[in-house]
């Protein structure tokens, strides 16, 4: 599993008990080129007979789940007709009794997960299925951020040469979007990386009087100097348009500039912007 992956589900698990008062919650994502789960984050269990467990497509309730990529659910895991009993000796081994499994499905895929688990053997009601299935669309949406944030890293890694227009367009569209990528990132690792990727991205040095600006001030900038609104500016970072010309306000006085196209100039040239 990757390390973004890991963070997101370890924080739907606390998440999914916080919400639901479940003791147990523990779930995984799918092992590159394999058709299984690899059970990887626990989360208020008592024992570790769960964790590196390989759950297999259509095999047991969170392969079931998997198969059908819909949320599935039993009142009492050992006794249930409805599922198959290859992982019982684990579940047993934690006392698990009522489980449900919700999946994780990206793009038609699914990509992992999410368990919630009670001691006794009782139906899990509505409520808490919903909740799981919350849990399970964050862990969904983080996952198709940490996409794109990769997608992006790799097409600036691979940028073309500086010496022409089309190129250095394509440069700044390529900071743009990790800038306003980066804030997105739950796993400091990734988010970190992606912000090396933006300095790659911009002049090899800077003047040594070069203005400081706030990370927001530059993520705005950024959106500007790609030819965005302050509407799009605004969709592209989850912040209103208002906060946009804030920030926007903000740098163009730290940069003495008066008007946008004047900011971006300025910032170009302190070496905060390619």
């Amino acid at each position: 599993m990757d390390a973004a992956g890991a963070v997101e589900i370890r924080r739907a698990l606390v998440r999914l008990r916080r919400t639901t008062g479940l003791p147990v919650a523990f779930g995984g994502l799918v092992e590159s080129g394999h058709p299984r789960i690899r059970i990887s984050e626990l989360s208020g269990t008592a024992t570790t007979s769960l964790l590196a467990l390989a759950v297999t497509s259509g095999n047991g309730l969170g392969g079931k789940s998997v198969a059908l990529a819909r949320p599935c659910a039993v009142a009492d895991y050992s006794l249930s007709r409805q599922i198959s009993h290859e992982y019982d000796a684990a579940v047993a081994a934690e006392g698990l009794r009522s489980v449900l499994a919700v999946p994780v499905v990206v793009r038609r895929r699914v990509r992992g997960v999410l368990y919630g688990a009670l001691r006794d053997a009782r139906p899990l009601g509505d409520r808490i299925l919903t909740a799981a299935v919350d849990a399970a669309r964050d862990v969904e949406q983080a996952l198709v951020v940490a996409d794109e944030a990769r997608d992006v890293l790799a097409a600036a890694r691979a940028e073309p040469g500086r010496g022409d227009a089309s190129a250095w367009e394509q440069v700044r569209e390529a900071h743009a979007a990790l800038r306003a990528l980066a804030p997105r990132i739950g796993d400091p690792a990734l988010r970190a990386e992606l912000l090396d990727a933006c300095a790659l991205l911009t002049p090899d040095s800077a003047p040594s009087e070069a203005v400081a600006l706030a990370p927001r001030e530059l993520d705005v900038l950024a959106c500007v100097a790609a030819g965005a609104t302050n509407a799009v500016a605004a969709q592209r970072l989850g912040v209103s348009a208002e906060t946009v010309k804030a920030y926007l306000r903000s740098a163009m006085r730290r940069l003495g500039a008066r008007t946008r196209g004047e900011a971006v100039v300025a910032a170009r040239r302190a070496g905060l912007l390619p």
